[in-house]
């Protein structure tokens, strides 16, 4: 029984923290956690409509339609062979995302949030063609990154300490979660992690 909620507990998990749905939570965060928060309501929430299109609503299209046509054999895409078009997908997206807010006026800082999970997706597409990597904590991750650059740069409307302990452990829970039900190793966990950290870490420090 136990054993059971755990899974639940996993699979639950892994569905809310799906790493097409983290290029969205990451422009809600800005837009509301960030000094962006001082910008009309309805402005901000037609660029986090668009960006939920263009990273969340497409790739996820996309998959359900290759997996129509018996192009992936899992939504879930656990095949490293079955990744690769979603990967290109969700790279070509972030760019349109990115150039979207940069041709609507965001700040730098802001536009280099896509751009730094761009790198990310590009590079996990790169190891994918060689060795699987944990793609739930990458997303995650990128958000730690996100919320650690904008309060350590002081682009935050109040203090984020207790927002990015949780992320980081919501990271921890989500490792754990793709182990639990047997589709990450601790490696795979762990290398997702530095590969959704560091590039949209660095792409926010280079604005």
């Amino acid at each position: 029984m136990r054993d059971k909620i755990l899974t639940g507990l996993s699979r639950f998990i892994s569905m809310a923290l799906n790493p097409l749905l983290m290029p969205t939570y990451a422009c809600f965060l800005v837009l509301w956690v960030s000094v962006l928060c001082a910008q009309p309501v309805g402005g901000r929430a037609m660029v986090l409509v668009v960006v939920a299109c263009l990273t969340c609503m497409i790739p996820m299209m996309t998959v359900g339609t290759l997996h129509h046509f018996h192009f992936v054999r899992d939504k879930q895409l656990n095949s490293a062979r079955e990744r690769r078009i979603p990967y290109v997908v969700t790279l070509v997206c972030l760019v349109a995302a990115a150039l979207y807010l940069h041709y609507h006026h965001a700040p730098l800082w802001f536009t280099m949030v896509p751009v730094g999970m761009a790198v990310s997706c590009l590079l996990l597409g790169v190891v994918n063609l060689w060795w699987k990597v944990c793609v739930h904590t990458a997303g995650v991750a990128a958000l730690v990154a996100m919320l650690v650059q904008v309060h350590v740069q002081g682009l935050s409307a109040f203090n984020l300490l207790y927002l990015i302990v949780a992320t980081v452990m919501l990271t921890g829970m989500v490792g754990t979660s793709r182990m639990v039900l047997g589709r990450s190793t601790l490696g795979q966990v762990v290398a997702g992690v530095a590969l959704g950290y560091a590039p949209v870490a660095v792409a926010m420090l280079l604005s």
